[in-house]
């Protein structure tokens, strides 16, 4: 049996930034909604790895009055994390991002390198610029069902009146939307995931818009020892072909790349024992938990 959950909060900066930790082993702190990704990752993985759930400024309730957009620098959300691991006093751990979050899991590694066992990068291409988002809606052109392509207009011909009617749940809307492009099984619905899943738009869309956008990852690869693992599914057209990582692999030390041939943006749910042993045979042979 899994260890009980422990539950808390760290506030920085006025942001209430809960956490969840659940299970037993090495802890592997999960970046994004405690609630989301609590869901998203399986019951056994947590009897190899600590699972810590963290939420960040993007999955709270939003501020009374909009912040400067400052406050949502990247190298403000690192330092959330940071005050998170001190808040538990951690000494050393693995970090995981899924899709967005993945480029804070890369970061966090490369600023504060001596906190970090490894990387572990998700469902993510390597930048979220205009170029990126362009390879993909060709990628879904080209290669998605018709039935897929007829779902996933269908749904989004619904957004504006969701959007209209609940504006600040439109992260979550157009999400659930957009499940064609998010999953394998093109008509999973995924609300249970989403459910009581709080979003403060102003910083999604500030992180997601620019600052993902405009993110240049091989920036400090040199310097970074540790160990990154690259997990995509084949069919991701949230984040776009695999090949959109073919020029940016050889810049890392040391990475290992996954591709799950039955997934699409999430692996760690869609092939969720395929996930877990990729995962511990690669944190096994860096040597980073024991056999």
């Amino acid at each position: 049996m899994i260890s009980n959950q422990t539950k808390g909060t760290v506030v920085v900066d006025g942001f209430s930034l809960d956490y969840c930790m659940e299970g037993r082993g090495i802890p592997t702190l999960i970046i994004g909604s405690n609630r989301f990704y609590a869901r998203a990752f399986s019951k056994e993985l947590r009897e190899h790895l600590q699972l810590i759930f963290m939420d960040h400024r993007g999955f709270v309730a939003p501020p009374e009055e909009p912040l400067e957009n400052s406050a949502y620098a990247l190298d403000i959300l690192l330092q959330d994390i940071e005050a998170l691991r001190r808040h538990l006093n951690l000494e050393q751990f693995l970090i995981v991002g899924h899709s967005g979050h993945a480029f804070m899991a890369l970061e966090y590694a490369k600023k504060f390198p001596q906190h970090v066992l490894g990387s572990v990068m998700i469902g993510v291409s390597p930048d979220y610029s205009e170029a990126m988002h362009q390879a993909t809606d060709a990628f879904f052109e080209t290669t998605a069902s018709a039935e897929r392509k007829d779902l996933y207009a269908k749904n989004m011909a619904k957004l504006p009146g969701l959007i209209q009617a609940k504006p600040e749940k439109r992260f979550v809307d157009y999400c659930l939307c957009a499940g064609p492009r998010n999953w394998f099984q093109y008509d999973f619905d995924a609300a249970a995931l989403w459910e009581g899943v709080e979003t403060n738009m102003q910083m999604i869309d500030y992180v997601w818009g620019k600052v993902f956008r405009d993110i240049d990852i091989t920036k400090d690869l040199d310097k970074l020892e540790k160990p990154v693992l690259l997990a995509l599914g084949k069919y991701d057209y949230v984040t776009g072909p695999p090949s959109l990582w073919d020029k940016v692999v050889p810049v890392f030390k040391h990475i290992q790349v996954e591709l799950f041939e039955e997934s699409a943006h999430y692996p760690q749910f869609e092939q969720p024992a395929e996930f877990d042993e990729k995962l511990l045979a690669w944190a096994i042979e860096n040597k980073l938990i024991d056999n």
